[in-house]
């Protein structure tokens, strides 16, 4: 199987503190997005951030790994609900923890057993993988 790619491109002015820019990316779902600091480190106004991404990112990801890690064990689910939040220490400007809030509806499934499935899917999730070591991931499964 050949590598994917997707690429985003991003067109900024100014500086930091006081400049704007615009994020699109290849499939045109995102396309002239408006970035600032402001919005990043304040109230987003309309604006999306790299945390914001993300945390999209990261919520999708993880919802298909668990997906297919339940389906794997003969749990198929019914629905799956994620929530990451990614949170920027901007005092330091890093990005510190994303906490993955999942709900499953997975008929048949005991709390511990979703909880097993959650955590392994943790582990084979690309986008966790990716921020693994430099980013704490917090899991928090329940059952609907």
């Amino acid at each position: 199987m050949a590598n994917v790619e997707r690429n985003a491109h991003v067109e900024w002015s100014g500086d930091l503190m006081s400049g704007n820019g615009t994020v699109s990316e290849g499939s045109g779902v995102l396309s002239n997005s408006p970035v600032t600091f402001a919005a990043r480190t304040q109230q987003p106004e309309g604006k999306t951030s790299p945390e914001e991404l993300i945390a999209s990112a990261h919520a999708t990801c993880y919802a298909m790994a668990l997906s297919h890690t339940l389906a794997e064990g003969g749990n198929a689910p019914e629905s799956l609900t994620v929530d990451a939040v990614c949170v920027l220490d901007d005092s330091q400007l890093k990005i510190t923890t994303v906490d993955l809030n999942v709900q499953g509806n997975v008929p048949g499934m005991s709390q511990d057993d979703f909880e097993n499935a959650a955590r392994q899917a943790e582990q084979i999730c690309p986008v966790s993988n990716a921020l693994r070591g430099n980013v704490e991931i917090r899991l928090n499964p329940t059952l609907a």
